[in-house]
């Protein structure tokens, strides 16, 4: 079976995007960052859903992104609640160059791994506006990957997955669940509680509480 590196944030997202390659026949090796973000509790939620993925490895790397500051989910600038979500408008929450820098560190170890295939779980419908979840912004990463790395030059071509981009957040959660995932597991808001309880209000849980009602089921998760 072919290896594929994919980008593993703990949420519904990553973890459908990675069980739908799974279900084409890929080995996953998990690539989870910890980038300085006050949402700690997705990692805890990334484990959990590598251990149910049966990845062959997870690797948690520390890019403290939190030393530059620039958005609200590295800095204590309070994460926007209760708004209008414009796709076109790109919330504080945008996190300056992070896909690009994800996608660079995933890139180097599928170079290291012989992998030609990377997994990220954009969504260019449901989101919040974010201009690195852009299909342009996959192709062209596509494209940087053939001049940025031996393998590259030397004619292999590395193919960047983003099942999810055309998809809504309904579609999302009922593909999961033809797949047979917990989203129990899973961890999607911004600025959750102390203990961990999601805040229900930020843009992350206002998008994952439609795309559940939508989808019509309830969300595992908001009984925890």
């Amino acid at each position: 079976m072919p290896d594929a590196v994919v980008l593993l944030s703990g949420g519904l997202d990553s973890y459908t995007a990675a069980a739908m390659m799974r279900a084409n026949g890929f080995t996953l090796f998990a690539l989870t960052v910890r980038y300085g973000q006050r949402h700690v509790r997705e990692l805890e939620a990334a484990r959990a859903v590598a251990a149910a993925l049966a990845v062959a490895r997870h690797v948690e790397l520390d890019v403290d992104l939190s030393v530059f500051g620039g958005s609200s989910l590295t800095t204590e600038e309070p994460v926007p609640k209760d708004r209008a979500i414009i796709p076109d408008e790109i919330p504080s929450t945008y996190v300056p160059a992070r896909n690009t820098v994800f996608l660079s560190l995933a890139l180097g170890w599928a170079e290291v791994l012989g992998a030609h295939d990377i997994v990220i779980g954009v969504n260019a419908l449901d989101y919040s506006g974010y201009p690195d979840c852009r299909p342009e912004f996959i192709a062209a990463f596509e494209r940087l990957a053939l001049l940025a790395t031996a393998e590259g030059v030397q004619g292999y071509r590395f193919r960047i997955h983003a099942p999810l981009q055309s998809m809504t957040k309904a579609a999302i959660i009922r593909t999961g669940l033809s797949l047979q995932l917990d989203y129990s597991l899973t961890h999607s808001c911004y600025d959750p509680e102390p203990h961990g309880r999601a805040c229900g209000r930020c843009d992350s849980c206002t998008l994952r509480a439609a795309g559940f009602a939508q989808a019509g089921v309830a969300d595992p998760a908001s009984v925890r």
